[in-house]
């Protein structure tokens, strides 16, 4: 089991982990997902004690690793590393790769565990490679090496940093199915992906990070089907996002630029950003506007890559008013032109419609 309390870690520009707390059970296998530079990695590297954390604590098992003192080979046998660099020993052979910790930290006899690294190199198809030199190896087959490398200590808990991520597309497919047969043997991994399909099948944990913290958690069809939180929600659908505060007429022409500009960073076609114009320009400016002057009226077009959709939501104050029943006739008649579908509803907090663009 793993147990983080008030993770902290402070580099002298930036802040990537806030305050950590977690809970990692024996067996659990945890994908961390979340945009770059959010602490993902760091997370790892303070687990393993690669990095020192600023502030908190960390236990493996019953033992607190951050407490002065603490042995730091009895980290490495307890806790494994596999890196997205390999980091292979280039000067020695695959099985000698494999043997140089079992038998410089666990001072095992030589024969065994050249036996169990032979053992582990037939389990993912690399016998046949024992006496090779990692500059003869392909991408795919030097980090199916480095698992390999991490298995021959046995550790309890298994951190992976992005394995897949320095390989070509026909070399991943190789290294998931060996990290899909070791999740199954119980073993507690910790697995930093960007490959969401792949945590998705994997895991029986997701955590997402942002803000330096554990953003949300949950079980895979949690986070990738329900997300709680609007940050995750984002992430997982991929989803872009341009917001406004709209208060004046006189903001027409700064609106509409930002709008195009949103539209060309992020490929969305010329059809489907008319069809925004023309929903905003009606909705807010030729209606909203003119009942709601005394209001900010807040826009945010949301476009998912994931399935190529474009959602315009406006909120706005005061009384009751659904711009598609009770707004101009010509206005309803031109957005409808540009929607599929719409959805409205007023709260204490005032009116939100949400406009699903063609």
């Amino acid at each position: 089991m793993i147990r983080i309390e008030g993770l902290k870690k402070t580099y002298p520009n930036v802040t990537p982990l806030r305050d950590v707390n977690v809970t990692i059970n024996d067996g659990d296998v945890v994908s961390v997902i979340g945009p770059s530079g959010t602490g993902k990695s760091t997370l790892l590297r303070c687990i393993n004690l690669l990095e020192k954390p600023t502030q908190g604590q960390i236990w493996i098992g019953e033992d607190e690793i951050t407490s002065p003192g603490t042995d730091l080979n009895m980290v490495r046998r307890k806790v494994g590393m596999v890196f997205q660099s390999f980091n292979l020993f280039n000067h020695l052979s695959v099985i000698e790769n494999v043997m140089l910790s079992p038998v410089k930290l666990l001072k095992m006899n030589k024969q065994e565990t050249y036996d169990n690294a032979y053992r582990l190199l037939k389990e993912v198809g690399l016998s046949e490679k024992a006496d090779s030199y990692p500059d003869e190896l392909s991408g795919g087959q030097k980090q199916r090496i480095a698992i390999v490398r991490t298995l021959a200590m046995n550790p309890d808990v298994i951190l992976m940093d992005e394995p897949t991520s320095a390989l070509d597309p026909s070399m991943v497919d190789d290294v998931q199915s060996v990290i899909r047969r070791l999740s199954k043997t119980g073993k507690t991994l910790m697995i930093v992906t960007h490959e969401m399909d792949f945590a998705k099948s994997i895991s029986n944990r997701v955590f997402y990070m942002d803000e330096g913290v554990i953003y949300e958690e949950g079980t895979p069809d949690e986070i990738f089907n329900n997300p709680k939180k609007e940050k995750t929600r984002q992430f997982i659908k991929r989803i872009k996002v341009l917001t406004f505060d709209i208060d004046k007429y006189s903001q027409f022409n700064d609106v509409f630029s930002r709008l195009m500009m949103y539209c060309s960073d992020n490929a969305i076609d010329k059809s489907t950003y008319l069809h925004i114009r023309l929903a905003l320009e009606e909705a807010v400016f030729h209606n909203i506007l003119e009942t709601r002057y005394e209001y900010k009226i807040h826009a945010q077009v949301e476009y998912s890559s994931e399935n190529d959709k474009v959602l315009l939501m406006l909120d706005y104050s005061g009384g009751k008013y659904n711009v598609l029943e009770e707004g101009k006739e010509l206005s309803v008649k031109c957005m409808s032109f540009a929607i599929s579908d719409a959805e409205y509803c007023y709260d204490d907090n005032g009116n939100h419609l949400k406009l699903y663009i063609k």
